[in-house]
C-alpha cells in the first residue's frame, strides 16, 4: 500500500504534465495558424502578381486587384493584432533595415532632382515594405510557405503561356524578335527575371514524390514554359540568372544525382530548342560596342559612377536616376536609360547610405534561405528559395530595379523560411502562453 501511493501519485503527475504539454502545443498551433484570411488574401496577391488581370481584362482594371488583395491582407493583420493586443512582428534586424531604407527614400524628397517622382517612388517602396512585413507575419507554418511558393509557380503558367503565344503570333515583339507580355512583363528583361525565379521552386515540387500528382504535373508544365519564356525573351541577364539558379539548386540539393540529371535535361532542352536568334544575340556580348542595348548599360553605369562621385552619400533622390541623366551622361548618350543594375540604381538614387542599408537587408534575407536549407524536413523548399534568390540577384546585376514586387516577395519567403527553421514562431507562441 505504501508503495502503491507514490506510484499512483507519479502517474497522476505524468498525466498532468502530458495534458499541459498538449494544451501548450494547441496554443502554439492556434497562434501560428491564425491570420488565415490574411494569408489567403496574400496568396491571391501572389497570383495576381503573375496573372495581372487588370492589364488584359477590361472589367478587372478598375478593381486594382493587386492593391486590393495586398491592402486587405495587411489591414487584417493590423486589425487582429490591435484587437488581440498582440505585437506586429517586424522581423528583427531585417525588418529594421528595410524600414530604414524606405524611410531614406521618403526623406530623399527633400534633396531630389525631381521631388514629385521621389514622392511617388517612396510611396511605392513603402507599399512593398508593407507587403514584406505582412508576408513575414502571416507565413507562420511550413505548409503556408509551401502553398505560397506553389501559388507563384502555378500563376506563372499564365504569364509564360502568353509570352510564348505572343512570340508565336509575332505580336508586339521588342526589336522584332524579343518576346514579352503586358504590364511589368512588357520589358523582356524584367519578364525573364520574374518568370525565371519560379523555375527552382517548380523543380523542387516536381522532385517531391510526396506531393499530389496533379501539382507535380502542373509544376512540370510551369517549368517548361518558364524556361521557354526566358529563352524567347533573348535576355542575356535572364539566361545567366537562370543558369546560376539551377546550378545553386543542384549544388545544394541532397540527391545530387537526380538534381544533376534534371538540371542537365533543362540545359539540353535549351541547347536543342533555343531559336537561332537567341544565340546570335548572345554572341554580341563580345562586340558590345555595336549593340545599342549593351551600350545603354555602359552609359547608365557611367552615369551611376558620376552620380556616386558627385553625391556619394545620398544620391539624386528616389526615382531620380533618369531625370539626372542629362547632368551626368556622356555627350553621345542622348537617350536616358534606367540604371540596369539594382545596386547602381540604389547608389545613384540614395547614395552609399542607401546601398549599405539595401545590401544589409538583401544579405540578411538571402542568408536566411541558405540557413534554412539544412532543415531536415523542409530543407528542400528552402534550398529552392535560396536558388531563386541567387538567380534573381544575378539578374538584378543586369536589369534590376528597386520597385520590384517579385524581389520583396522573394525576400519575404526567404526570411520566413529562416524564421521557421529557427523555430521563432514557436518561441513567440511560448512567450504568449507564458504571459
Amino acid at each position: 500500500m505504501c508503495v502503491a501511493r507514490p506510484l499512483l501519485w507519479a502517474n497522476a503527475m505524468a498525466e498532468g504534465q502530458t495534458v499541459v504539454a498538449r494544451a501548450f502545443e494547441r496554443a502554439q498551433s492556434g497562434r501560428t495558424e491564425r491570420d488565415g484570411t490574411a494569408f489567403w488574401a496574400l496568396t491571391a496577391f501572389a497570383v495576381v502578381m503573375y496573372v495581372v488581370p487588370g492589364e488584359w481584362l477590361s472589367w478587372a482594371a478598375p478593381l486594382r486587384l493587386a492593391l486590393a488583395t495586398a491592402a486587405l491582407s495587411a489591414a487584417l493583420v493590423v486589425f487582429r493584432r490591435l484587437a488581440q493586443n498582440e505585437p506586429i512582428w517586424l522581423d528583427g534586424h531585417r525588418g529594421a533595415l528595410l524600414i530604414a531604407f524606405a524611410a531614406l527614400a521618403a526623406a530623399s524628397i527633400g534633396w531630389s532632382v525631381n521631388p514629385d517622382v521621389s514622392r511617388t517612388t517612396a510611396f511605392e517602396l513603402a507599399k512593398l515594405a508593407a507587403i514584406y512585413l505582412t508576408l513575414v507575419n502571416v507565413v507562420t507554418t511550413w505548409r503556408r510557405l509551401a502553398i505560397l511558393c506553389a501559388a507563384l509557380v502555378l500563376a506563372s503558367l499564365v504569364t509564360s503561356f502568353n509570352v510564348v503565344q505572343w512570340w508565336r503570333a509575332g505580336e508586339d515583339l521588342v526589336e522584332g524578335f524579343r518576346a514579352r507580355w503586358v504590364g511589368v512583363y512588357a520589358d523582356p528583361n524584367h519578364m525573364a527575371m520574374d518568370v525565371g525565379l519560379v523555375v527552382p521552386l517548380g523543380v523542387a515540387f516536381v522532385m517531391r514524390r510526396d506531393r499530389a500528382r496533379w501539382l507535380r504535373v502542373a509544376c512540370t508544365a510551369a517549368v517548361v514554359l518558364a524556361v521557354t519564356a526566358v529563352v524567347l525573351s533573348h535576355s542575356r541577364g535572364g539566361f545567366i540568372g537562370l543558369c546560376v539558379a539551377m546550378a545553386v539548386w543542384a549544388w545544394r540539393e541532397r540527391n545530387k544525382v537526380r538534381a544533376a540529371v534534371l538540371a542537365l535535361a533543362i540545359a539540353v532542352g535549351l541547347l536543342v530548342f533555343a531559336p537561332e536568334s537567341f544565340w546570335r544575340r548572345a554572341e554580341t556580348v563580345s562586340r558590345f560596342e555595336e549593340d545599342l542595348s549593351a551600350m545603354g548599360r555602359v552609359w547608365a553605369w557611367e552615369v551611376a559612377s558620376r552620380i556616386g562621385l558627385d553625391r556619394p552619400l545620398l544620391g539624386v533622390g528616389a526615382g531620380g536616376f533618369r531625370y539626372a541623366w542629362p547632368l551626368y551622361a556622356p555627350p553621345e548618350a542622348t537617350r536616358a536609360y534606367v540604371a540596369h543594375n539594382v545596386f547602381l540604381d540604389v547608389v545613384g538614387e540614395l547614395g552609399w547610405i542607401g546601398l549599405c542599408l539595401f545590401l544589409a537587408f538583401a544579405g540578411a534575407a538571402s542568408g536566411g534561405a541558405f540557413r534554412a536549407s539544412s532543415d531536415e524536413t523542409h530543407g528542400w523548399l528552402a534550398r529552392a528559395l535560396a536558388a531563386s534568390v541567387a538567380g534573381y540577384l544575378v539578374c538584378a546585376l543586369f536589369s534590376g530595379y528597386i520597385l520590384s514586387a517579385h524581389l520583396y516577395v522573394l525576400f519575404g519567403l526567404a526570411a520566413s523560411a529562416d524564421r521557421l527553421h529557427a523555430g521563432a514562431w514557436g518561441t513567440v507562441a511560448g512567450r504568449a502562453a507564458g504571459a
